[in-house]
């Protein structure tokens, strides 16, 4: 009995000791333990040499198991692009082999065609094909065209501005913005690739943002959008032109070639009648311009009459005197003033051997040496014309009522909401290849006095083959004047001259101050009598 008793003494006592060596090694353990990384991590936040030793460790262990991730990833992308493509191709042949057998299920005959990187690029190539980029499209009026606007790299001059927008654009919305600067960037990639050092009199060096002059831009809702880019060229007078289309996709090169201006003469043609003092002020600009700026300009004068002729030739000679200049040609028609007429004399009357690109102009237009650039560029005879949108000032004295003097004319050249409109009713200024002209059949000759006529050249040129450019011009202004509508003009054009007359005064703004304004001097009057109450 007290065996047994004993014996289970010291089991009881055996199993005790043994639980405590178990919680001996346990604690052991638990003190033995290394630090974890919450603790690693807080002990670098602490400070110190030691902690910042410890985190700059702790961020390149991150940076490398992230890139050994990354690269982990990356040749899972291509496994997978590797397997996609053997799939395809197998798929392919097993599509092609049940077709030549005859034993392709019903419904499955569209997967015979599978998409393929060829196929997206034929897309794209369609859809540059029907765009109008390489030559022009037979349009029903001068209401279907597309117009382009003109940016640079600050501005965007636009023409459909309604009441609210305004006709300079700047700052450029944030998302128009990015478009353009990613399409000069797109371009400059282009000029800078190495596939322009395939010929090293072409490519002499690095393009960059400050080479870019100015682009061209529209966009056709069903084909995608066109870019036509004006770089520097290696010269003074040589440019880089570039043309690149966005199919709603990614932007394609069109066309990358180099443009020389210096040999491309302009022969300015002004019908005029009358009107010396007018005369005096365009030669001016012309003078300065043409003669001091530019140099590659030959003028011609159509006059119609007799009167006052002899103050045009003196204002010529006198000018001639002044600066040597001697490219002019008079030429005098005893006939009534026909605007067709003066142009189509001046247009023909030219007998060198070569062709040459005409501007035809009105002498109350003013221009600078920008807008003789963009003539030269966007203008190439049997391919393309130029039809600008020229800026109309309003008139100065609503404008600038609040001033005791005028500003001067160079002053008054600004493109804002309050100074003028776009005039892209109008289409007599245009930069034309005199062969063109020619060819197309020139004016109507039938009209007689004011309007029209241009607009019957603008549609010859629309149904034909030709590429009509069509955008805002940031260097061309048509000066206000005293506009008078002749009582024998026909209804029809007497309405027309009586329209231009009334758009060419003032804002939609202004004219509603003038025309409100007893009713705003009454309440400024009654305003003021309160104040004078209180």
């Amino acid at each position: 009995m007290l065996k047994r008793w004993l014996l289970a003494l010291l089991a009881r006592v055996g199993f005790i000791a043994l639980g405590l060596c178990c919680c001996l090694s346990l604690f052991y353990l638990l003190a033995c333990k290394p630090a974890s990384h919450g603790s690693q991590q807080s002990l670098l936040w602490s400070g110190g040499a030691t902690s910042k030793e410890g985190y700059m460790a702790l961020l390149q262990e991150r940076e490398d198991s992230h890139r050994h991730y990354i690269n982990s990833l990356t040749k899972q992308i291509a496994q997978l692009k590797e397997a996609l493509q053997e799939r395809t191709q197998q798929l392919q042949e097993s599509l092609d082999k049940a077709k030549s057998k005859g034993i392709l299920p019903q419904g499955l005959e569209s997967l015979h065609n599978i998409p393929t990187q060829s196929d997206l690029k034929e897309f794209f190539r369609s859809q540059l094909n029907q765009a109008e980029v390489n030559s022009g499209v037979n349009l029903p009026s001068e209401y279907a065209v597309i117009p382009f606007d003109t940016f640079t790299l600050q501005r965007v001059y636009q023409l459909e501005t309604g009441l609210t927008r305004h006709p300079e654009e700047r700052p450029v919305r944030k998302d128009r913005r990015d478009e353009l600067i990613g399409t000069v960037e797109s371009a400059l990639h282009v000029l800078n690739g190495p596939q322009q050092h395939t010929d090293n009199s072409w490519r002499k060096r690095a393009y960059s943002p400050s080479d870019f002059i100015e682009g061209l831009t529209r966009t056709e809702r069903d084909r995608g959008s066109i870019y036509e880019l004006t770089f520097k060229g290696n010269g003074p007078r040589e440019f880089t032109h570039l043309v690149l289309f966005r199919p709603f996709g990614p932007v394609m090169k069109v066309k990358s070639e180099s443009v020389d201006t210096r040999s491309m003469l302009i022969n300015i043609i002004v019908p005029l009648s009358k009107r010396p003092n007018t005369f005096r002020q365009f030669i001016n600009n012309f003078r300065e311009v043409c003669i001091k700026q530019d140099g590659r300009v030959h003028l011609t004068v159509v006059y119609f009459g007799r009167d006052q002729i002899d103050q045009v030739k003196s204002i010529l000679d006198q000018t001639t005197r002044e600066t040597r200049f001697r490219s002019f040609t008079l030429i005098q028609m005893n006939e009534e003033f026909s605007r067709g007429r003066g142009l189509e004399v001046g247009a023909r009357a030219w007998r060198q051997s070569h062709n040459v690109l005409l501007f035809f102009c009105d002498v109350d237009i003013h221009f600078t040496v920008d807008f003789l650039t963009s003539c030269r560029l966007n203008t190439e005879p049997g391919k393309k014309v130029y039809y600008p949108v020229l800026f109309s000032q309003y008139n100065p004295s609503i404008i600038y009522s609040n001033a005791t003097l005028l500003p001067s004319v160079q002053q008054q050249l600004v493109i804002r909401k309050e100074a003028g409109f776009w005039r892209d009713f109008g289409f007599g200024m245009t930069c034309q290849y005199r062969s063109d002209f020619i060819n197309i059949g020139g004016f109507d000759r039938n009209i007689k006095g004011w309007g029209l006529e241009d607009v019957h050249l603008y549609r010859k040129y629309l149904h034909s083959k030709l590429k009509v450019i069509r955008s805002p011009s940031r260097g061309l202004f048509h000066l206000w004047h005293e506009k008078t509508c002749a009582d024998e003009l026909p209804p029809d054009k007497y309405k027309m001259c009586m329209q231009t007359k009334a758009m060419s005064e003032a804002s939609h703004g202004q004219l509603g101050e003038l025309f409100f304004k007893p009713e705003i001097e009454a309440h400024f009057n009654s305003q003021k009598q309160m104040n004078r109450k209180t």
